[in-house]
């Protein structure tokens, strides 16, 4: 490649001084320098095409090595990353379950709160009624039992049977004749 610089640089100055045959002498040494320098590139490649085919393979493994090693420490950054993730989606999670159970119980409790007012509106005796009511009706026959008495439910059953039966021993009247 200095050669061919050399060579060009002397076609350049030279020409005005002198002639055609001195021009052309310079022509065919300038054409042996590109020649020359062509050849020298030529070699430079197939040179660097043989190192390269000869250490690839090398150079192939070391990448191959160095891309594991990489892997390997991506993988365990991950893998802490991903237990970090975890327990932060499961208490994320927990939260929302939390959240939802007490939203829940409120729906629920307000449901419940509307439900018992409508039935106190309609007259519906509530719970709290019923049981109280369950209380009286025992504290009475408590009484009725200490006092010897029966209770009235098992003095009316006996009525109750012939009543029952009464109906059934009539017999249909004949209709009047007009």
């Amino acid at each position: 490649m200095a050669k061919f610089k050399k060579a060009a640089k002397k076609a350049s100055t030279g020409r005005s001084k002198t002639s055609k045959a001195d021009a052309q002498k310079e022509a065919e040494q300038l054409s042996r320098s590109l020649s020359e320098s062509a050849q020298q590139i030529w070699l430079a490649g197939v040179g660097a095409f043989s190192r390269a085919q000869a250490e690839g393979t090398k150079l192939f493994d070391a990448l191959i090595k160095e891309g594991m090693s990489l892997e390997q420490t991506a993988r365990k950054f991950a893998g802490g990353q991903a237990e970090v993730v975890r327990d932060v989606v499961e208490s994320r999670v927990g939260q929302a379950r939390d959240r939802a159970a007490d939203t829940w119980d409120r729906l629920e409790k307000v449901f419940e709160e509307r439900v018992n007012r409508a039935l106190i509106k309609l007259g519906v005796p509530g719970r709290d009624d019923l049981t109280e009511l369950s209380r009286k009706v025992d504290a009475l026959t408590a009484e009725l039992r200490r006092q010897g008495g029966k209770p009235a439910s098992a003095r009316k059953a006996p009525a109750a049977k012939k009543a029952a039966k009464a109906p059934a021993k009539r017999k249909p009247r004949k209709a009047a004749a007009s």
